[in-house]
């Protein structure tokens, strides 16, 4: 490991704003345009940042190294929600060719849907949609819009509408149709199509997500092996994420999760003899601190949350958490903040935009300990 080494110009601002909690300019190259695997590595080969909220120290390494970096007896929480090819061209009546990008499974055989623009990485929202309107999918399959579905709604009732509540006719059960026509969801920033594969975890075991929970997508069969001949615990837990192309300070949808027992009594375990729980992820975070009550102990559950973990709620099961680096104004700073504080967090992203850390769900990875 290399040990980072502060520099006198930091680009890395502060603000007051809970959501706008740091401010700085990401470099275009600094975004992840296609997986590792395509410069010939392995995914284990990501870079790994691991930073000490105890003094602010940040070391860097690669993720294979990650068995070296935990302890016996910690426990590792990953989310096995499988990545669903979630995204479709769709046509209006008109003849307007746009995509669909299926957000959320809701209960009654509605989805949370997302109209884009018609093209195939769907970079702009359209906000021309009305309620009623019954788009064509591939294959004979059909999309209609009932009602808004954006949390912003709830107080601006004239606001654009980005996503809607909707029906799907499809001439198949709703994976098996998705793997014939749909497509990953991806922007701007990836340049190229990759395969579905690219977008799944290796250890997904139930198809949900409309996109991937990335900060496990470095683990591979070796590193978990490594951990677990190290003493470190792995504890699966679901949440089938939605959507990420939220808009400034917009705070993420109502979310499907379950906790099982087992993985209550791992946590709960841990918690009890001073042993640290790690989130593979923000939606672990999401997903385990919904059923962690206010003196830090876990129950098993399912259902939807809505929580969001911010300064104001701060986490109570979870002591660290690998997670990649996030973009300004996104709503995940503010669990970040929770979880580190500003003064670490503006250290660490200093730290990761000097060593040129890649962005988003192809990047680089970063891990906050005690």
């Amino acid at each position: 490991m290399t040990a980072f080494v502060p520099n006198t110009v930091l680009p890395v601002t502060m603000m007051d704003s809970k959501l706008d909690s740091l401010v700085f300019d990401l470099p275009s190259e600094l975004e992840a345009s296609e997986p590792i695997e395509a410069r010939g590595l392995r995914r284990d080969d990501v870079r790994l940042m691991v930073s000490w909220r105890a003094d602010d120290a940040v070391e860097h390494t690669a993720f294979r190294n990650l068995p070296e970096v935990l302890q016996a007896g910690d426990v590792v929480v990953v989310n096995t929600s499988g990545t669903r090819k979630a995204s479709l061209p769709v046509v209006r009546k008109d003849g307007t060719a746009l995509r669909v990008h299926l957000s959320t499974q809701l209960p009654a055989e509605m989805w949370a849907v997302e109209i884009r623009e018609p093209n195939e990485v769907a970079t702009q929202p359209f906000y021309g949609a009305e309620a009623g309107e019954v788009f064509d999918l591939p294959g004979g399959g059909l999309v209609q819009l009932h009602a808004p579905y954006r949390v912003a709604l709830r107080n601006d009732p004239e606001a654009d509408v980005r996503v809607w509540v909707a029906t799907l006719t499809l001439p198949f059960e709703v994976d098996t149709y998705l793997d014939i026509y749909g497509a990953p969801i991806r922007y701007g920033y990836v340049q190229n199509d990759w395969p579905a594969d690219m977008y799944q975890t290796a250890y997904a075991t139930e198809m949900g997500s409309s996109e991937m929970p990335s900060a496990g997508r470095a683990f591979t069969p070796e590193v978990i092996t490594q951990l677990v001949a190290r003493g470190v615990q792995v504890a699966p837990l679901i949440l089938h994420t939605g959507v990420a192309s939220l808009e400034a300070d917009e705070p993420p949808y109502e979310e499907f999760y379950r906790v099982s027992a087992e993985t209550a009594r791992v946590v709960n375990d841990a918690r009890k003899h001073g042993r640290r729980v790690i989130a593979v992820g923000t939606t672990v975070v999401r997903a385990l601190e919904t059923v962690t009550d206010e003196v830090g102990h876990v129950s098993p559950g399912e259902g939807w949350t809505t929580l969001v973990i911010s300064p104001e709620r701060p986490m109570r099961a979870v002591d660290g958490l690998l997670t990649g680096m996030h973009e300004p104004s996104a709503t995940h700073l503010s669990m970040l903040q929770a979880l580190a504080g500003l003064d670490h967090l503006k250290v660490t992203y200093e730290a990761a935009l000097e060593e040129r850390y890649l962005w988003h769900e192809f990047g680089d990875l970063h891990l906050i300990l005690p």
